[in-house]
C-alpha cells in the first residue's frame, strides 16, 4: 500500500520549511533545519548520505565550534559504552556478535572537523568564522552509517531496518553550550532541541517506509523508490524499513494514524488501541502537534521506543502487553516528542508521565484489562522489592529519582525509579489534589512547554499555577526522602 502524493500538501510544507520556517513556533533554543539525503543498501547494511544543517546561534555566547552527536558509534566493536545492556545483549544480537558505526567523510562550510568525545561520539566542527548571537551557518556533512544486526534502535532486524539516531545531529543546547552525552544502555541517552526536517531516502522498491515525517512524494525508478518527507518542530527523525510491511490507517480529524505490521495477528485491535489512546491524550493534555502518527511493528529487544510522530513496537509483544506498549509509546508523543525534558539527568520526567498517562488511559478503557489499582499496586510492589533486595545486598538503597543515567546500577534500578516510583508519585499527587487540578496542571504543562525542553521546575510551576503548593511533595520523592 502506497501513500498518495498531495501537491497541495507539498506546497504548504515547502512554504513552511523554506527558507525561514515562518509558520513554525520558535522554541527557546532556536530553530535549526536538516535536509537529509540518503540511500539504504541492504547488501552491505549501509546508509550513505549527506546532511545539510542550518544552525542559528541562539545562545548569548560567541561560538567557534559546533558539536554533533554520533550515536551509531556506540555500536562499534571497541566502544566504551555499549548501546545494549548485558541483560538484553543475547536477545538483541539475534545472529551473534555484530557491529556498526558512523563514518564522517566530509564537512563543507567549515574550517576543519574532527571526531572526538569520550567515546568517539562527538563530531567537532570548527567554523571558518565565529558565530555571534543570531548569526547563522550552513554545513554539508557527508556520512556513512553501517548497521549491526541487532534488535535495537539502530540496526537490521530479522524483518525490518531500524533507523533511529542514524545521522549526525546537533548536541542539544543547555546553559548556552552544547550538551555532550555518551550512549548509556540504561534509559534513553538523548537530549535534542526541536528542528525542521526534510528527508529524502532511496530504498529498494520492495521496501515500505514508516517514518517520523509525512511522506509527500514517492517516486519509483526502476528497482528503487525515492521517498520525500517533512517534519516540523521535531526533536529527531527516525524511520523503519521493511519488505514485509502491511499498512492500516485511521483518520482522526485532519490527522492520520498509520499502523505498519507484519506479524500482528490482530492488527485492527492494535490500530484501535493507538487511536483510542491518541484521542484520550488529546482530550486530557492538548492537541497533537503533528499531522501523522505512525506505529511500526519491528524487531526490538525491549517493549518499544518513541520518536517524534513514530513509535517502534516490539514484534515480541503480544495481547495485553502490546496494548500497554502502544499506549505508553503513544503517550511519549506528548511527553518527550512535544514536551521535551532532560532524559539524561531526569529520566523520570518523560517516562513517569508517559507511564502514568498510560494508567489514566486504561482507567477509562477497562476492556484492555488493566485497572488503576492494579497498576499502582504492581509498581509499588516492584519498587519495594527493589528497595528490599538492594538494601540487603548493598547495605543501603539509593532512592533518589533525580540522578544522571550513569548513576543507575542497571536497567532494573532505572525502571524501578523512573517508571515505578514515578507512577506511584504521580498517583499519590492525584489522590491528594483531585482529578480536576491534577489534569489541569498537566494540561498547562503541555501548553506552556510545547516544543521546548522542560525542567522539573517547569512541571512543578504549572501545578502551582493551578493553585497547588507541591514543591515540598516533589522534593520528598525526587530527593529520596519519601517513604513508600
Amino acid at each position: 500500500m502506497k501513500k498518495i502524493f498531495s501537491l497541495i500538501l507539498f506546497c504548504v510544507y515547502c512554504l513552511c520549511m523554506f527558507p525561514l520556517c515562518t509558520g513554525c513556533k520558535k522554541t527557546q533554543n532556536g530553530h535549526s533545519r536538516y535536509e537529509i539525503i540518503a540511500e539504504y543498501v541492504p547488501e552491505s547494511r549501509t546508509l550513505r548520505g549527506t546532511v545539510k544543517v542550518t544552525f542559528e546561534n541562539v545562545t548569548n555566547n560567541e561560538l567557534s565550534v559546533l558539536k554533533f552527536q554520533l550515536y551509531p558509534n556506540a555500536y562499534r566493536k571497541d566502544a566504551l559504552y555499549k548501546p545494549v545492556s548485558t541483560a538484553y545483549a543475547t536477545s538483541a544480537y539475534y545472529a551473534g556478535e555484530s557491529f556498526g558505526e558512523i563514518v564522517i567523510s566530509s564537512v563543507n562550510g567549515a574550517k576543519n572537523w574532527e571526531v572526538m568525545g569520550e567515546d568517539e561520539n562527538i563530531l567537532y566542527v570548527f567554523l571558518e568564522r565565529s558565530l555571534f548571537p543570531e548569526d547563522k551557518v550552513v554545513l554539508d556533512i557527508g556520512f556513512m552509517t553501517k548497521l549491526a544486526e541487532v534488535d535495537h534502535r539502530t540496526g537490521v532486524t530479522k524483518k525490518t531496518v531500524n533507523l533511529g539516531n542514524f545521522f549526525p545531529i546537533l548536541c542539544g543546547l543547555k546553559h548556552d553550550g552544547f550538551y555532550e552525552t555518551v550512549y548509556y544502555s540504561d534509559g534513553d541517552p538523548f537530549y535534542s532541541d526541536c528542528a525542521d526536517y526534510k528527508m529524502t531516502i532511496t530504498v529498494p522498491k520492495e521496501y515500505e517506509v514508516a517514518a517520523t515525517g509525512e511522506i509527500v512524494d514517492e517516486r519509483t525508478l526502476e528497482s528503487k523508490t525515492v521517498y520525500t518527507m517533512y517534519a516540523m518542530n521535531a526533536r529527531d527523525f527516525a524511520l523503519v524499513l521493511s519488505k514485509d510491511y502491511r499498512i492500516l490507517t485511521a483518520q482522526v480529524g485532519k490527522k492520520t494514524i498509520f499502523y505498519y505490521y507484519y506479524a500482528d495477528e490482530k492488527p485492527k485491535e492494535s490500530l484501535d488501541c493507538a487511536k483510542e489512546a491518541f484521542l484520550y491524550y488529546e482530550k486530557m493534555f492538548g492537541e497533537y502537534p503533528y499531522t501523522t502518527y505512525t506505529v511500526a511493528e519491528t524487531g526490538f529487544c525491549m517493549g518499544g521506543m518513541e520518536y517524534p510522530a513514530l513509535a517502534m513496537v516490539s514484534d515480541a509483544a503480544r495481547g495485553q502487553e502490546r496494548a500497554r506498549v502502544i499506549a505508553h509509546e503513544t503517550a511519549h508523543q506528548w511527553w518527550y516528542a512535544a514536551v521535551g525534558s532532560d532524559q539524561i539527568e531526569n529520566a523520570w520526567q518523560d517516562e513517569g508521565l508517559a507511564e502514568y498517562s498510560t494508567l489514566a488511559f486504561f482507567e477509562q478503557y477497562e476492556k484492555y484489562g488493566f485497572t488503576r489499582e492494579d497498576m499502582v499496586t504492581e509498581a509499588l510492589k516492584e519498587y519495594r522489592s527493589y528497595y528490599d533486595v538492594y538494601g540487603s545486598v548493598l547495605g543501603r538503597t539509593d532512592t533518589r529519582m533525580t540522578r544522571h543515567l550513569k548513576d543507575y546500577l542497571n536497567d532494573y534500578e532505572y525502571r524501578c525509579l523512573s517508571y515505578d516510583k514515578a507512577l506511584v508519585m504521580l498517583d499519590t499527587l492525584r489522590k491528594s489534589v483531585g482529578d480536576k487540578k491534577f489534569f489541569a496542571g498537566l494540561k498547562k504543562y503541555y501548553k506552556e512547554n510545547l516544543y521546548d525542553i522542560a525542567t522539573p521546575e517547569h512541571l512543578i510551576g504549572c501545578f502551582e499555577k493551578v493553585g497547588l503548593d507541591v514543591g515540598g511533595f516533589f522534593d520528598s520523592f525526587l530527593g529520596g526522602k519519601a517513604i513508600l
